[in-house]
């Protein structure tokens, strides 16, 4: 397996330290960005990488980790939303639907995958030919983007195949089902890879940094303050164009510039919940319509997510917390339809979410558009919001398109439909030869095909590690499913700063261990603390504010109410680094 070039694509200590010198040159004539990002999502990441890729000078900074906020926090679903085709919306299905062929196939093999669904039927005669028509018709659209699907056709199935393929339906719950797929990836680690490639490519990108205000020239937007967390510093980084990909935070952002013209973007909460596979038997995930939205039941390695809600949220956007409420509503709904119900007992992890969705006169959150809106409120300054994870990667063209615009000379088009990202060129081949690989690195081919579908053709680099100290090649305690040399590998090539950066997002322990990642700490922060040079005083900091935040989240989510949950949650600060 070929890995990227020497230092290509990679975000540890001395890559943050080179991008911040970058970052503070700017301030010399004739040494501005040509584009300064705002936000480390999904969106920014792709903006990122699709600026960069046209031959533009860019900076990207964030003011916590890469996907803190939504985009680590979604349904880690691919799909082109079979409900928008239900509202008439065929122009954003398609859309969807031509994106996830593109990710399966050319763009993050090694990350996104096929995950088959149940659609299950309740009513017999009437509704088989209407919903089969409305699959058949999301199947089609897939076919008309012009690109690869990705994933197989739809099967209809009788009552018997439905138990069949999930033996813990209760026997009289559904009349019958249609099996459709759908696309599924790791939203967080999707995006670290995403900001890799952007960086692989020549984008400086840093995360910890925030911005504190912008830079303004006349009525014209001319760069940004920004503020590193971890030691204090300020600075000014000049661009000739900011884009303002801040998701919910968007309305904050854009009010450090103007009140005219502003986006609105109203937060919507979803939660989600992680069981064990074993709590109940299906070969499938399933999707079950409430009274509100849909729930999704998602098959996840050897876990369930279940969820999601959809209310409105007006609380703390960094932390939102899910109540007891929350909880109670996904179990209530799934229990409908299995055999032996789920309890409290059986949830492992809960994670909260925020939709930034383009605030319209609906009072319902469910019914606000997942469009995505591109706009210039002032000179200098394009504003991105709304859309889904799915279309990242065209609102991030439609926004450096915008930011392009007034530039003097040509820009290139866009050309990220042709860029796979990091570990994705060599896949396959990769896949061919794990067993070889497994011998020649003594690591199980289980591990293996574990680390091929984190890492695709990088795998080599994790390796590495494990070549030089075999110990790392140890399961961090408490979640088995992942090599102590993946820590290593996310504080020297995936830009994680905290020990809560490997927990929650490098890995999914957080949300996959029974314990939410406790006994995991103190090895974790050992681990990060050989490559970025933490005192026996910052590790135990570190490990002190992780347990914690478990404590503050495991309180809010036995709370009746939003505000109730919020202010548990609120308990724990963010963590400050020691000094």
């Amino acid at each position: 397996m070929k890995s990227v070039p020497a230092n290509g694509g990679v975000l540890g200590p001395e890559a943050r330290e080179a991008s911040i010198g970058r970052l503070r040159a700017t301030a010399e004539p004739g040494q501005e960005l040509d584009i300064l990002i705002v936000g480390g999502g999904i969106v920014g990441a792709g903006a990122a990488l699709d600026a960069v890729t046209r031959g533009l000078s860019v900076g990207i900074v964030e003011a916590s980790d890469w996907a803190a906020g939504t985009s680590s926090r979604s349904s880690k679903l691919i799909h082109g939303g079979l409900r928008y085709l239900e509202m008439l919306d065929f122009a954003l299905v398609k859309e969807a639907l031509q994106e996830r062929g593109l990710l399966l196939s050319e763009i993050a093999p090694h990350l996104a995958r096929p995950v088959p669904f149940l659609y299950p039927l309740t009513k017999p005669f009437i509704e088989r030919p209407y919903v089969g028509a409305g699959i058949a018709l999301y199947d089609v659209m897939s076919i008309s983007s012009g690109h690869s699907r990705g994933v197989p056709f739809h099967k209809h199935l009788s009552r018997r195949g439905t138990l069949r393929a999930a033996p813990s339906l209760k026997d009289d719950a559904f009349v019958g089902s249609i099996r459709y797929y759908d696309g599924q990836v790791d939203d967080a680690k999707y995006v670290a890879n995403l900001i890799r490639t952007a960086a692989y490519y020549g984008a400086h990108a840093v995360n910890q940094m925030a911005v504190v205000d912008f830079l303004r020239e006349g009525e014209r937007v001319v760069g940004a303050k920004v503020s590193n967390r971890e030691d204090g510093t300020e600075f000014k980084v000049r661009a000739r164009q900011v884009i303002n990909a801040t998701g919910v935070w968007t309305d904050e952002t854009q009010a450090m510039v103007t009140d005219r013209g502003q986006l609105k973007v109203r937060a919507s909460k979803g939660i989600h919940l992680v069981v064990p596979r074993d709590r109940f038997q299906s070969t499938v995930g399933l999707i079950l319509r409430t009274e509100k939205s849909v729930l999704f039941v998602i098959p996840w390695g050897r876990h369930w997510i279940i969820g999601t809600t959809d209310t409105d949220w007006h609380l703390d956007k960094a932390h939102p917390a899910a109540s007891s409420k929350d909880i109670d509503y996904i179990l209530e709904h799934v229990n409908k339809v299995l055999k032996r119900p789920l309890t409290r007992e059986d949830v492992e992890g809960v994670y909260a979410g925020l939709r930034p969705l383009l605030a319209g006169e609906n009072d319902s959150t469910a019914k606000l558009s997942r469009e995505h809106v591109v706009a210039h409120p002032v000179p200098g300054l394009v504003v991105v919001a709304g859309g889904k994870w799915t279309t990242y990667r065209v609102m991030a063209k439609d926004a450096v398109d915008e930011a392009t615009r007034t530039m003097d000379e040509r820009v290139p088009p866009s050309c990220t439909e042709t860029i796979p990202l990091l570990g994705a060129s060599g896949f396959r081949a990769a896949w061919n030869r794990r067993n070889r690989t497994a011998e020649e690195s003594g690591v199980h081919v289980a591990r293996i095909e574990h680390l091929l579908n984190r890492y695709g053709s990088m795998t080599p680099e994790v390796l590495a590690i494990i070549e030089q100290d075999k110990e790392l090649a140890e399961p961090i305690p408490g979640a088995d499913d992942y090599l102590q040399a993946e820590a290593v590998y996310a504080a020297t090539h995936e830009g994680a700063r905290h020990v809560q950066d490997v927990l929650t997002r490098r890995t999914r322990i957080s949300i996959e261990a029974w314990d939410r990642g406790v006994s995991a700490a103190p090895v974790v922060a050992k681990l990060m603390g050989d490559v970025l040079g933490w005192s026996d005083a910052q590790r135990e900091n570190e490990v002190r504010h992780y347990i914690a935040r478990v404590e503050a989240e495991r309180l809010s989510q036995q709370q009746p109410d939003d505000e109730s949950a919020d202010a548990a949650r609120l308990g724990v600060e963010d963590i400050v680094p020691l000094r």
